[in-house]
């Protein structure tokens, strides 16, 4: 499996998003631009430009029309997928950490940091609103606690919004009865950095920074299995063709320079999802990766490091021998 390395950006990268249909990738970085590719040659297609600031989430609609950006400017911008012009902008209060699209891509949703006094917050935005002036969302709500939300994502059907938190904290909000706060899942010590669903949204998967990733059920919450690296985990993603989980990370950027680092930490390993056992690792980045993904259709996965670098893997066919 020889992997296409792409130079993507010159500062550390925050996100990756594949496109429904899998033949095109959308990286982001900490530089106010983010860009899309070919998933199969690597080619860059073009460059989206008008955040002053970082970028630290993406995500693409359906139909690959329209694209969200969520960036430290304090906007959430709407894309056009084809020509990169930019459709719409909503302002918040604080830096954007999060975006992503409802099913069905009528709304969508952002979450904010937590500085200069504000508290982090979920914001529901209706899309139908692209264009006024000003818009309003038609949902906010606060979570009980006072940690940092790292990612927000929505449950199945729009009825719930899941978030990650900075104190290790999982919290699920029901949207139905307006934000209220459903459940909270207590199983992590260090900082959630991201949640991951399975392709029917049954399962969820968490990548913390205490070193473990674990897999719940969406509908009770309920504790499935526990994957131990040793490693601080950025990013996970679970294989929609085989009973697979992927998970990236590695010792955080500020501490890389100031204590002896293994170079086998910045991996991304695979671990069974069911007996929990790591099946093997995949070397190449030069510090911690950050984001991870499977493609759509399981047949390869990307991976996005402090380096810059996004690394391209397709597998061989020698992979697919047991599934096909």
């Amino acid at each position: 499996m020889r992997p296409l390395v792409l130079k993507a950006h010159e500062r550390a990268i925050t996100s990756i998003k594949f496109n429904h249909e899998g033949d095109l990738l959308w990286s982001a970085s900490k530089h106010p631009t983010f860009a899309v590719w070919y998933w199969d040659n690597g080619e860059r297609l073009g460059t989206y430009q008008g955040h002053n600031g970082t970028v630290w989430g993406i995500d693409v609609d359906r139909r690959t029309t329209r694209i969200l950006s969520a960036s430290a400017d304090t906007t959430v911008k709407l894309w056009d997928a084809q020509n990169g012009k930019e459709l719409d902008s909503w302002t918040h209060n604080t830096p954007v950490r999060s975006v992503e699209f409802a099913y069905g891509d009528r709304e969508f949703l952002s979450a904010t940091d937590q500085v200069l006094g504000y508290r982090s917050s979920i914001k529901i935005w209706d899309l139908s609103s692209s264009g006024r002036v000003n818009p309003k969302p038609q949902l906010e709500f606060l979570p009980k606690n006072d940690a940092k939300i790292i990612q927000a994502a929505w449950g199945p059907l729009n009825r719930t919004i899941f978030t990650a938190h900075e104190d290790g904290r999982i919290i699920v909000f029901d949207i139905r009865k307006g934000g209220e706060q459903l459940k909270v899942i207590d199983e992590h010590s260090k900082p959630v950095m991201q949640l991951a669903f399975n392709k029917q949204q049954t399962l969820f998967a968490t990548a913390s920074r205490d070193g473990t990733s674990k897999l719940f059920e969406t509908t009770n919450y309920q504790l499935l299995k526990t994957y131990n690296t040793g490693r601080p985990i950025n990013s996970a993603s679970l294989s929609p063709l085989k009973e697979e989980i992927i998970l990236a990370g590695g010792q955080s950027a500020e501490s890389v320079t100031t204590t002896r680092v293994d170079s086998s930490q910045f991996r991304v390993r695979f671990f069974h999802l069911i007996f929990e056992e790591e099946l093997g690792s995949v070397p190449g980045h030069f510090g911690p990766v950050n984001v991870c993904s499977y493609t759509p259709d399981g047949r390869g996965f990307a991976s996005g490091g402090e380096d810059g670098y996004i690394r391209l893997h397709h597998f061989d066919d020698d992979y697919f021998a047991d599934t096909e």
